[in-house]
């Protein structure tokens, strides 16, 4: 075993640490520049040189020379074709610091993964290979990092032996980043030409760049002033978990995320607003008199006040804000396009909101140019400046202001994919400013009067399916036995409400949650309110549904095989999308998702309309909605 690599080593705990990135475009050389950072820092035990010299043979780009992107580049997938895929983390220690360092993929595809490994950085090294220069992958990765709140950059124009070590290389490339980030609001950049392959000023210099004058790599690494940027932010101890072991112990446990704390302490749980003083801080290995950012604790409090998990602790003069509505650049990751309206989750440190929403898109940003563009539609990689709604309130710091309290993911409800990630810029509307006004009239009054329990029917269903017919059938009948309904149909509501929507993906979803709503509202006078659109995507009928109490949504699935709503179809439309005279047609060019349990599937094929309008009301009339016949 190499033994200065255990001397090197140390006790970490002695010695600040340095949380950095590499990034830039692909083939850049980030592994190969982690690499020589460990081998040249003698972090590389004999067993692991040893196995890097046989991947070298098998897997290795650099002829008969060690291929030090191996050392990181662990996947056998990022092996075969040698780039990196996700995000690689490695700790080492040098005499005077320790560090963590996240190499990220170069590639546009897993830009997602780049952010993530930026979230938690200090300090980026954005890699530029020398014959190439600045590139749009550059500029997009030196954008994230800003947004991500890094403001120290180390701008390693590699491969410099590439290009017979010239200057006026280096300082072209020099030139060309630093005019184009000279407005993304980073504090320091250092440029350093290096040589990953062949170790110039990594560790050492070699002579070959005897025109540069400024520190080699690790020494600026070792040397940088990283002030904490959590110990004099205000206290914030996000709540994880609510440790009740018996009836005489009850802590809040978690990882205080910025600030200080002592016992004897005034303390406020954000949410409710409820007063109280700490008095306890316990660990594992027993009670602290204080506790600082970064320390996972229980606290205990001289006051028994509401507190959950996903609620926040602080200090009373130094509040979070509070509101379910709020500003934030959001970066998509996923392949599905960001929708508008849609109901995704929401997750901000411990908090998870079931269903929030982005309301508007204000600009998208070109990250070449920082343009701000006009957009509907968020893709993949692509960055936002959005409006957020949640369902509760959330509390929060500006991410300018809190890296860990004003950041958040967005994650799909159907797959549990992460697919989007945000920093938040500001409240929007504070949830303590707008209070629901009492009625004295409400939902069930109403209803009681109308002899009826107030729903709403959704029919869902291809075009041509039968929807509309149906829906006209049991409005008819429902009259008839003097019930009081509401029948709402895609394309009446397109003439009035929804004149201005589209049928983009993003405009069929504000189309199904504008009905909604009114839906809602017609709900709560009592009626029972029939809709008819085709509603192809399971997360809007559910949003929808997430309106109303349990037990008053019924989703009728208007089940017709699609070669009979072909045949149905008067208007032609069908022939007109496999022309391509219409886009966006569900059925042809844009997906239907079938519903997967409705309340009432009608399977149309042989049946007349007033045979399956029956099937409605008697289900209605099962259910307790209408009275038996």
């Amino acid at each position: 075993m190499d033994t200065d690599a255990i001397k090197g080593l140390g006790t970490a705990e002695n010695k600040d640490q340095l949380r950095f990135i590499t990034c830039g475009s692909v083939d850049d050389g980030k592994s190969t520049l982690i690499g020589r950072l460990l081998h040249d820092s003698k972090m590389i035990y004999e067993d692991q040189m040893q196995a890097l010299a046989r991947d070298s043979v098998k897997h290795g780009t650099t002829g008969n020379d060690i291929d030090f992107a191996l050392l990181v580049d662990g996947l056998e997938a990022e092996r075969e074709q040698g780039i990196t895929i996700d995000v690689a983390y490695r700790f080492f220690n040098t005499p005077r610091r320790s560090f963590m360092v996240a190499d990220t993929p170069g590639h546009e595809q897993y830009t997602r993964n780049m952010a993530t490994g930026a979230s938690n950085a200090q300090l980026a090294i954005i890699l530029i290979d020398a014959r190439k220069g600045v590139l749009e992958q550059t500029k997009r990765h030196s954008f994230i990092c800003s947004l991500l709140g890094i403001r120290h950059v180390v701008v390693a124009v590699n491969k410099i032996d590439l290009v017979d070590y010239r200057k006026e290389v280096f300082d072209r490339i020099v030139g060309d980043y630093v005019a184009f980030a000279s407005a993304l609001g980073f504090t320091s950049i250092v440029p350093i030409p290096v040589s990953a392959r062949y170790g110039d000023n990594i560790i050492n210099r070699y002579g070959n760049t005897d025109w540069y004058h400024g520190p080699c790599l690790m020494d600026y690494l070792e040397s940088i002033d990283i002030q904490s940027d959590t110990a004099g932010l205000p206290f914030r101890f996000p709540v994880q978990w609510v440790n009740r072991p018996n009836l005489d112990f009850r802590g809040y446990a978690g990882t205080i995320a910025s600030g200080r704390i002592a016992v004897g302490d005034e303390i406020i749980a954000a949410a409710s607003g409820r007063n109280s003083r700490v008095k306890r801080i316990a660990t594992y290995d027993g009670d602290l008199a204080q506790a600082d950012a970064g320390d996972a604790v229980t606290i205990t409090l001289h006051d028994e006040i509401d507190v959950s998990r996903g609620d926040m602790l602080a200090r009373p003069t130094e509040r979070p804000e509070i509101a379910d509505q709020f500003a934030a650049h959001l970066i998509w990751m996923d392949q599905e396009a960001m929708a508008p309206g849609r109901s995704y989750a929401l997750r901000i440190g411990t908090q998870s909101i079931a269903s929030a929403s982005i309301t508007a898109i204000k600009h998208k940003i070109d990250v070449n140019t920082r343009e701000h563009l006009a957009a509907t539609t968020l893709g993949l990689n692509e960055i936002g400046f959005c409006n957020v709604a949640t369902a509760l309130p959330v509390s929060f710091d500006a991410y300018e202001a809190n890296r860990r309290t004003g950041s958040f993911i967005v994650v799909d409800r159907y797959t549990n994919r992460t697919v989007g990630a945000g920093m938040i810029a500001f409240p929007l509307r504070r949830a303590t400013n707008i209070a629901w006004q009492p009625l004295s009239v409400g939902k069930s009054e109403r209803s009681t009067l109308k002899q009826q329990k107030p729903c709403i029917l959704w029919f869902t269903g291809l075009s041509g399916a039968g929807k509309s017919t149906i829906a006209n059938v049991v409005d008819q009948k429902l009259f008839a036995m003097s019930h009081h309904t509401m029948l709402l149909d895609g394309d009446n509501v397109r003439h009035g409400l929804n004149r201005d929507l589209g049928f983009t993906q993003a405009d069929r979803v504000e189309n199904v949650r504008r009905v909604g709503e009114v839906a809602k509202l017609m709900l709560d006078s009592g009626l029972i309110v029939i809709c008819s659109f085709i509603s192809p995507y399971r997360s809007e009928r559910d949003m929808v549904r997430g309106f109303v109490e349990d037990g008053e949504f019924f989703e009728v699935f208007v089940d017709t095989p699609i070669d009979e709503c072909e045949r149905r179809d008067a208007k032609g439309l069908y022939a007109k999308a496999k022309a391509g005279k219409i886009k966006n047609f569900t059925g042809i060019d844009a997906p239907y998702e079938a519903p997967t349990r409705p309340e009432v599937h009608l399977e149309t094929v042989g049946l007349e309309a007033e045979q399956l309008a029956d099937r409605v009301v008697n289900t209605l009339m099962a259910r307790g909605i209408i009275p038996m016949s």
